[in-house]
């Protein structure tokens, strides 16, 4: 590590630890100028109830503190107004104008959470804003940068002795499994208000697929093969898995409890859309720069292949442009907020009533936006994914892919290549994917009757867990949590309902393939290792089998890792109704070249 590498290094190390401790900078006090509720009959109770509690003017020293009392100050308010709303509602004021709902409960605690903080970095923002990103960004380039005057090319970069690449030992694997199925679930039960049907469902159907797969093992009598390191487990991945899950937990379902960090992107967030940061202005925020930054390591890396520049390149534009930059303007100019590039079924609230009503009710641009999203998943992706394979969208536009191909690129090789794990994926993907069909089958029921119950489910049920399971839990906590624990694209593999769709087109017609050379193949095993989806790749490269899978998002690092240049990717026609046979043989005669099968 040179020495400019490891300035850099301190640099990150430094913005990274006071980025966290911001955390714990801010005091919080309840006052009237700082409630911010815009109803006058809810903000009045709210004001008696806190007086009444010895709320008002206490000083708390964190927000663990102060949202248990602001909570109890608002069940308080919210029960007096019941009361009143049934003897002494005011006159020509509608019942829910003046009662309190319990869904304007989570938005009243952040509100107030954010608007209560005294300290120096609700003072100070933009001082903060400098002291942390900016700190990070020039840590994190001064640390690649110097990687462009290397030797280009893949060498042995000791991935499997490093304390934050080399992966878990299958004991602390099946503990972060175990953990993460159950930890969910059991908060999914009070996410759903003390329901445990959708909960007790989930695990049925986990338990069943166990048992497929486990049966399926135990017919052949072969045990399947696993991935995992074999000795030491990496304490740093640990140490980064874990901060990413807490991340995701705190930005999901107690955003109350990170405002300082919100409040830092204040700034930012004036100049593009018009008005105060919000949780996911803060996610947005960070991932676009985390894929920008870590796009430029994934280039230094593989500058030696023309493919993976241009590639890397088109997912940092797409991040940028379309996924951030464009949605936060349109939301300035009094527009729907919409990213142009997600589709259905991965974009699950696409169909919901109130984003179908937005969209109609803005007017043609809006319009626009409904009718391109319907083409989009209806039309675009079957003729683009048989023109180019699921890489068009999984590697060259995807924010899920981008963030794997970036920020996950290091933990590429964690990836499970087993049978077993390949077994799991293709149960698990497509139950999602059908999950993701049935629930907007039931809300598209829900918006043309009326009607929210259908054969005994409720649709707002339906898509409240699917919200919570699929596209928090799964997308989110274990999607990208998971990076530094299981590989980058634990998502992608084995839950994106989108990546599912692609990949049945993919898988039985398309144009794209990866052809391999089999008499080239040295058994390196370099291919195996540096896929992301688990495949191994070694295995066809071997038979000269070509790989065409719908698990396959096409980024190519297996051919640009091959010191032979076994592997190829290519889009044709030809064989396209037979490249999915078994194994083929080149018989090479005078006068012509043929396959047997």
């Amino acid at each position: 590590m040179s020495f400019v590498q490891k300035i850099g290094l301190f640099l990150f190390a430094a913005a990274f630890a006071l980025f966290t401790l911001t955390l714990g900078l801010e005091r919080y006090q309840l006052s009237e100028a700082t409630l911010g509720i815009q109803n006058e009959y809810h903000k009045s109770a709210i004001l008696e109830a806190a007086a009444a509690n010895g709320m008002l003017g206490k000083r708390y020293a964190s927000s663990f503190e102060f949202v248990p009392a602001f909570k109890k100050t608002l069940e308080s308010a919210k029960s007096q107004l019941d009361k009143r709303a049934k003897t002494d509602l005011p006159e020509g004021v509608k019942e829910w104008d003046f009662r309190m709902g319990s869904w304007q409960l989570k938005d009243y605690t952040f509100q107030a959470v954010r608007q209560s903080a005294v300290g120096p970095v609700s003072s100070n923002p933009l001082l903060f804003l400098w002291m942390t990103f900016g700190l990070a960004i020039l840590g994190g380039l001064l640390y690649i940068l110097p990687q462009w005057g290397e030797i280009p090319g893949i060498k042995n970069n000791h991935i499997y002795h490093n304390a934050m690449t080399r992966g878990l030992t299958w004991g602390w694997r099946a503990v972060f499994l175990s953990a993460g199925i159950i930890g969910l679930l059991l908060y999914g039960v009070y996410y759903m208000n003390k329901s445990y049907l959708w909960p007790a469902v989930s695990a049925l159907i986990a338990l069943l697929i166990i048992a497929i797969v486990a049966f399926g093992e135990k017919q052949v009598q072969k045990k399947a093969p696993r991935s995992a390191s074999p000795g030491t487990t990496a304490w740093l991945g640990i140490l980064a898995g874990v901060y990413l899950i807490g991340f995701y937990l705190l930005l999901y379902w107690m955003p109350q409890h990170i405002t300082p960090w919100i409040v830092i992107v204040d700034p930012i967030s004036k100049v593009l859309n018009g008005g105060p940061a919000s949780q996911w202005f803060l996610y947005g925020l960070l991932y676009t720069l985390i894929v920008l930054v870590m796009g430029l390591r994934m280039m230094a890396k593989y500058r030696h292949n023309r493919y993976q520049l241009v590639r890397t390149g088109s997912v940092m534009f797409f991040q940028t442009a379309f996924a951030f930059l464009l949605p936060e303007i349109l939301v300035r100019l009094n527009q729907p907020y919409y990213d142009f590039k997600n589709i259905w079924p991965l974009n699950y609230t696409f169909f919901f009533d109130w984003n179908i009503k937005s969209l109609l009710n803005s007017g043609a641009l809006g319009t626009f936006m409904l009718v391109w999203g319907i083409v989009l998943a209806l039309v675009g992706v079957p003729v683009f994914t048989w023109l180019f394979g699921k890489r068009w969208y999984c590697s060259w536009v995807c924010g899920c892919g981008g963030l794997a191909e970036t920020l996950g690129d290091p933990y590429r090789q964690l990836s499970d290549k087993s049978l077993r794990a390949w077994k799991y994926e293709r149960w698990i993907i497509h139950g999602v994917l059908v999950f993701a069909v049935g629930m907007t089958v039931l809300v598209l029921y829900t918006y043309f009757t009326g009607s929210k119950d259908v054969l005994s489910l409720n649709t707002e049920t339906v898509r409240t867990w699917y919200g919570f399971l699929i596209g928090s839990a799964f997308a989110g906590v274990v999607g990208t949590g998971f990076y530094p624990l299981m590989g980058n694209r634990v998502w992608c593999r084995f839950g994106c309902p989108l990546a599912a769709y692609l990949g049945l087109v993919q898988r039985f017609q398309s144009r794209f393939r990866i052809t391999t050379n089999g008499g080239q193949c040295i058994s390196c095993g370099n291919c195996s290792t540096y896929c992301e989806m688990g495949i191994d790749v070694r295995h066809y490269a071997q038979r000269g089998q070509d790989i065409v899978r719908a698990s396959c998002v096409g980024c190519g690092v297996c051919a640009a890792v091959c010191p032979r240049g076994v592997l190829r990717l290519e889009n044709s026609s030809l064989d396209i109704s037979q490249r999915t046979e078994a194994l083929r043989t080149i018989h090479i005669a005078e006068d012509r070249v043929s396959l047997d099968f």
